[in-house]
């Protein structure tokens, strides 16, 4: 594909653009339960507005357009206003979860490099439940991960594990409020007492759940501490475009003072163009992203955020309660926040989620990894409360399907094939073979997934990452011309 010889009219771009969405996600009607936070029509005007007002302002050189950085001030205060920190916090507007999580990676590590230079192999203790994103910086910066189990039943860290996975190479502590998968919080009380007592950092990602979890807690809901208020937390990165609604990409790294916020930043003066000196990842950004998020919060203010707390909340447990009385299924975790993992030791949760696509339901699913069952995640959202009764009589009848369906031989065979296999002695062709097998054609995904969903469920984590990178691979690959 090349860039056209003539270029298009306006009408001509938008009509395009408007037809390559013909096969996304119908996200608005409240029937997604992933990856879109839907705020309603009239706030996501607003934020588009004000998107737009800043797109073309660098966020690059805050002396440049200083009401970038007013915004980013003014974004961060109420981010350590609303999590319990003090005029000491500091922090900065991230695009997103896992930049904020990569930077307070990169300030423990380059904190240990200047306090303890006898380290050379810096560990973090991540609990099995901790994101990806901690192990994506890991990699990224050379700093080894290491993964705890977690409670069985509860899904929250095992603190007495985390105590013996500490080496004299320990640098960071991690902590979830809430964990991604189950919507629970770790005992961050216990890990600060704990960071306390061996010297350590303790970062807590509450990405997911630092923004509602404060008014949960003001509704009256049991939320376990896990502020700047608990001793020892040194770190804590939370996200506006989740819970706050803010556009994508939209978050915040916080630290307790800027004493270590400044192990975060990066200068570069050995080179002969200007003098790079950046607070995050990114150089060159809009500030778009900036006054959208400055935009929601103003928009909504603190009573508005209180009342979706409550809609989500009661919807929440309504969702928790009806899944309990259906038979066959079983929460993983009793949820603190407003997401849900459950699952079934009776019918494959895949062709659950495959019913429920038929019958016009978007619902996540989430692959076994030691103590968590494969499972469903549902992640509830202001435009889903309406959907609730609804929702619950749907997967009622869609497990009743899914019990007349045969599963797992496929999964079985290919488990018997490669489930011992070392990752790396197979090449390509061999992860093109096993997603033909499961009915993946190029980039073509089948319209039913169980099976494709109960191979990656039967094969070891490390043949997983190698089999979806092969599939991105290639989906990343231009196949075809753009409409004419």
């Amino acid at each position: 594909m090349h860039i056209p010889q003539h270029g298009l009219s306006r009408d001509r771009i938008l009509e395009t653009l408007d037809s390559y969405r013909a096969n996304d996600m119908p996200w608005r009607d409240g029937r997604t339960w992933a990856y879109v936070y839907d705020p309603g029509r009239e706030a996501e005007e607003v934020i588009k507005q004000a998107y737009m007002m800043y797109l073309s302002e660098n966020a690059l050189d805050p002396t440049v357009f200083p009401s970038v950085l007013r915004l980013e001030n003014e974004l961060v205060a109420m981010a350590a206003a609303h999590l319990n920190g003090d005029a000491e916090v500091a922090g900065n507007f991230t695009s997103g979860g896992t930049e904020s999580i990569i930077l307070a990676v990169k300030a423990a590590r380059d904190y240990a490099r200047a306090k303890r230079p006898e380290i050379s192999t810096p560990e973090m203790i991540v609990p099995a439940t901790g994101h990806a994103a901690f192990q994506k910086a890991a990699h990224y910066l050379c700093v080894k991960p290491v993964l705890v189990k977690v409670d069985p039943r509860s899904f929250k860290a095992d603190v007495d594990a985390v105590r013996s996975a500490i080496t004299p190479n320990t640098i960071l502590l991690v902590g979830s409020a809430v964990s991604y998968a189950h919507g629970v919080v770790d005992p961050i009380r216990e890990l600060g007492q704990l960071a306390i007592e061996k010297g350590l950092l303790l970062h807590v990602d509450a990405c997911m759940g630092g923004f509602l979890l404060p008014y949960f807690r003001r509704l009256g809901a049991p939320v376990p501490d896990f502020d700047f208020s608990v001793p020892g937390v040194t770190s804590m990165s939370m996200d506006f475009h989740k819970y706050a609604f803010a556009a994508k990409g939209a978050s915040t790294v916080l630290y307790r003072h800027k004493d270590l916020r400044k192990y975060q930043l990066y200068a570069c003066a050995n080179w002969t163009g200007y003098t790079v000196i950046n607070a995050t990842v990114q150089s060159s950004k809009s500030g778009g992203p900036l006054a959208a998020a400055w935009a929601v919060l103003n928009f909504f203010g603190d009573d508005g955020y209180l009342e979706i707390a409550r809609q989500v909340l009661e919807a929440t447990r309504r969702i928790a309660d009806g899944i309990e009385h259906i038979d066959g299924l079983r929460l993983l975790g009793r949820p603190e926040m407003n997401l849900v993992a459950f699952t079934s030791d009776s019918v494959s949760v895949f062709h659950i989620i495959d019913e429920m696509k038929q019958r016009g339901w978007y619902i996540q699913p989430q692959l076994g990894f030691q103590e968590s069952k494969e499972n469903i995640h549902l992640s509830i959202n202001p435009a889903s409360v309406q959907w609730v009764d609804a929702l619950l009589a749907d997967l009622r009848v869609a497990v009743e399907a899914a019990k007349t369906l045969k599963s797992g031989e496929l999964a079985a065979m290919v488990r018997a094939t490669f489930g011992a296999t070392d990752p790396a002695s197979l090449g390509d062709d061999t992860f093109g073979q096993m997603l033909a097998v499961a009915g993946v054609q190029g980039a073509q995904l089948p319209a039913r997934m169980a099976d494709i969903n109960e191979v990656l469920n039967a094969l070891p984590a490390q043949l997983r990452e190698r089999l979806l990178t092969a599939f991105l691979n290639d989906l990343l690959q231009y196949k075809e011309s753009a409409p004419q």
